[in-house]
């Protein structure tokens, strides 16, 4: 897939599963549960352990139409690193110019961590495919609002704050799609092995977005 594809999925999909885990191991189950609730597009923290062998052993052992993506990427070289090892799109929780310029030298979505509109909108302006506002929710929805009415033009994942209930009223804020961590990838719940609990959460966060689908919510 091309960039433009890779961007164009997530936006039709509309869900980024943020996975933060304590255990690598834990996650082809984790990731199994989610892709029978209808999540397929999975961010792989580089807080996990191993994170980086997970992201190179996905191709071969998760289904061809799962997309992975590497998060918390905080420097060029570590953006070089997961490309290499078949991450499809990178997320940082910061915004750094040298990030997104390695990212599209390798045809690879860049999604920068932004707070502020004048952070966001040079982002924009640097070519950020999606722009990662963090932690949306300190901000709240009316301020997605606020940004996309002089700036309708922006492409804005909000990432925490975003629950299995709310996930479909912050597209209708203006988000293009939103990114969701611990209501969705629940370590609680991990370390107890109740796997089908992550897959009811996942339909959950489905209906909420497909409600909003159903009323033309924004996009």
């Amino acid at each position: 897939m091309s960039r433009a594809e890779i961007v164009k999925k997530i936006m039709d999909d509309r869900a980024v599963a943020v996975i933060r885990l304590n255990q690598s191991e834990h996650f082809w189950k984790v990731a199994e549960a989610l892709y029978a609730g209808g999540i397929s597009i999975l961010e792989i923290t580089l807080t996990t352990p191993d994170a980086l062998a997970l992201i190179e052993d996905s191709a071969a052992r998760l289904p061809k139409d799962v997309l992975i993506g590497a998060g918390s990427v905080l420097d060029a070289e570590t953006a070089r690193q997961v490309i290499a090892a078949g991450a499809r799109y990178v997320v940082s929780p910061v915004f750094k110019p040298e990030i997104i310029e390695i990212a599209h030298r390798n045809d690879v979505p860049a999604m920068p961590g932004c707070f502020s509109p004048t952070e966001i909108l040079s982002a924009h302006q640097q070519g950020a495919d999606v722009i990662k506002v963090f932690p949306a929710d300190i901000l709240g929805m009316a301020f997605f609002k606020g940004i996309k009415a002089p700036m309708p033009f922006l492409r804005l994942m909000p990432t925490g704050g975003v629950s299995l209930d709310n996930a479909g009223e912050w597209i209708r804020a203006g988000a293009c799609a939103v990114g969701v961590g611990s209501a969705l990838v629940d370590n609680r719940v991990i370390a107890e092995g109740n796997f089908a609990r992550l897959t009811e959460n996942a339909r959950d966060l489905r209906k909420s977005l497909a409600r909003v689908a159903e009323t033309g919510g924004s996009k």
